[in-house]
């Protein structure tokens, strides 16, 4: 299976701060590649680098085929890319919105026609195409944001929290528009806290104070380490003393949170 995307020894430095760490892995054509980590862990930062937004201190690595250091605008032009907050435009209906990421990515007018109709049936944007974005709901809001980032047909899309802050119902309908288009040929980079969509990936990096401290399916995640599921395994790698702090708190009754000690 084709690599869409391969990092070496990965490094970014901010003045004396090591905010990612020689990090090294693959991403295969066509697959849903989860990146997990808690907040400050470095998932930001390495996307940015693998973007070609920001340039590494040190290593290699290479998006579809493009160097991340010498052919970064080619990288940012045959990827999508959609951020966890909307940065859509509050005031422009759908339609607008669409037909001005069409024109970023430098659509004809008679292909940005189909393109549009065709994000808007996969998005189930249809009837919703005259209400201004800020009319719409969260959920809703994202699966416009997706389609404007969908919408020049890249060959891999970055999905950073994309179902943060939605409801139950939006985050699954989300998720099965996301295993449609990696069944369809488009490589998924998504990162998540919800433990329930790490499951649905087909591979999974866990990041942590910047270094890459596991790398494989979920399955063999949670065999590698014995546990029974992605969120034990997660905490193990960047909660477990801390919980185990808490517990021990609780079970030596020394606390008065609740208006007294323990009995």
């Amino acid at each position: 299976m084709q690599t869409v995307i391969e990092v070496k020894e990965l490094t970014k430095n901010f003045g004396g701060h090591v905010a990612v760490n020689n990090v090294s892995f693959k991403v295969r054509s066509g697959e849903i590649f989860g990146f997990l980590g808690p907040n400050g862990s470095g998932k930001s930062t390495t996307i940015r680098m693998i973007c070609g937004i920001l340039s590494p201190t040190a290593g290699i690595g290479s998006v579809l085929g493009f160097d991340i250091y010498k052919e970064a605008e080619k990288i940012k032009q045959n990827i999508g890319y959609m951020s966890q907050k909307f940065s859509l435009y509050e005031e422009l209906t759908v339609d607008e919105n669409l037909d001005f990421y069409a024109g970023i990515y430098g659509l004809g007018p008679a292909q940005a026609k189909t393109r549009k109709s065709e994000v808007i049936e996969l998005a189930g944007l249809k009837g919703r195409e005259k209400f201004q974005a800020k009319m719409l709901s969260g959920g809703w809001k994202q699966r416009l944001a997706l389609g404007c980032a969908l919408i020049h047909r890249p060959q891999l899309l970055f999905l950073d929290e994309p179902t943060a802050g939605v409801d139950p119902v939006s985050r699954r309908i989300f998720w099965e528009i996301i295993k449609y288009l990696a069944k369809a040929g488009i490589t998924v980079f998504v990162t998540t806290h919800y433990m329930d969509e790490a499951e649905l990936c087909d591979t999974i990096g866990f990041i942590h104070n910047g270094t890459l401290t596991a790398y494989g399916s979920p399955e063999e995640l949670k065999e590698k380490h014995g546990r029974l599921t992605l969120e034990d395994v997660f905490i193990s790698f960047v909660g477990q003393e801390e919980l185990d702090q808490v517990k021990a708190l609780f079970e030596n009754k020394q606390t008065s949170l609740v208006g007294g000690d323990l009995k």
